[in-house]
């Protein structure tokens, strides 16, 4: 069965994020900056630029969440561009209005009777989504360059009976344990065979690296139900997507930007670097502070 081309998106926050407590205990890590913008802001964007038309957001039960994801997309701050403009500074309230012309946003909390997963925020989208093909992001995965929405769109249009489509990098030998590895069906089309989360080194079928940027079909609720748990009783995605590649295809195509994780301090770090050298205009004075170590 094919289904119309996705006009919707459901973008997850970090869940409790507790590398980088104690911030997270007050913010959702989906908000810290990369460069000028919080990362569910970016991800937001990416959804806008491929003609997403409205953004479910998914914020961790139990949290200030969903009244900040509320307050900072919904908010029309009508006090702050009264004082901006009494000070003559009106256009500093234009990435406000940009916010708010952004497409339709409703954020919703993660079921808290689903398991711990990934695949739970999504599940819990389902009334938002269900019956129609739809774009998922895991807001702390990072695309520099094309954004992966668009790219999942395209392909597709170019394949309406697919029953996913997932975007792809490869990632160097020293991490796949880390993330979900990819087995292709069929290298010539590029289908789906099953993805392993985590494996062994030497276990993992590929480079090639599955991350959060996927079209689903509504068949992936099937899958993902608590009775569907896999790696330490969570409940993952990518075994929901594996479960759809035994009924048809799954077809993976390569990132056409640059994939990169800010889920710990660390790689969080090494990505504000690298998307501020390449789209912020104060990129010369981060230069001279690198040559000078």
């Amino acid at each position: 069965m094919s289904y119309e081309t996705p006009t919707k998106a459901v973008i997850t926050d970090a869940g409790f994020a507790s590398r980088f407590l104690p911030l997270t205990k007050t913010i959702p890590k989906a908000m810290i900056p990369i460069g000028a913008k919080p990362a569910m802001q970016l991800c937001v964007e990416e959804c806008a630029e491929a003609g997403i038309k409205e953004i479910i957001i998914v914020a961790t039960p139990g949290t200030m969440g969903k009244a900040i994801y509320d307050d900072y997309f919904l908010n029309r701050a009508e006090h702050v561009k009264a004082l901006l403009e009494k000070q003559g500074k009106a256009d500093r309230f234009k990435p406000v209005e940009d916010i708010l012309s952004l497409p339709k946003i409703t954020v919703i909390e993660q079921d808290p009777s689903l398991p711990y997963g990934n695949g739970s925020p999504i599940a819990s989208a389902r009334q938002f989504v269900d019956g129609e093909a739809f774009v998922a992001l895991y807001s702390d995965d990072l695309i520099i360059g094309e954004g992966d929405v668009k790219t999942l769109i395209d392909t597709y249009a170019k394949y309406p009976d697919a029953k996913a489509v997932i975007t792809a990098q490869n990632m160097p030998r020293e991490v796949w344990h880390k993330y979900g590895m990819i087995a292709l069906k069929d290298e010539t089309k590029h289908t789906l065979s099953h993805i392993v989360e985590k494996p062994k080194i030497e276990d993992s079928p590929s480079s090639l690296t599955s991350y959060g940027r996927y079209l689903l079909t509504p068949e992936v609720f099937d899958y993902l139900v608590p009775s569907n748990t896999g790696l330490d009783d969570e409940l993952w995605t990518v075994d929901a997507i594996t479960k759809l590649a035994e009924t048809g295809d799954v077809y993976v195509v390569p990132s056409r930007g640059t994939w990169l994780t800010t889920g710990d301090p660390k790689n969080y770090f090494l990505a504000h670097l690298e998307y501020t050298l390449k789209n912020e205009d104060y990129k010369s004075e981060i230069n001279d502070i690198l040559a000078r170590y």
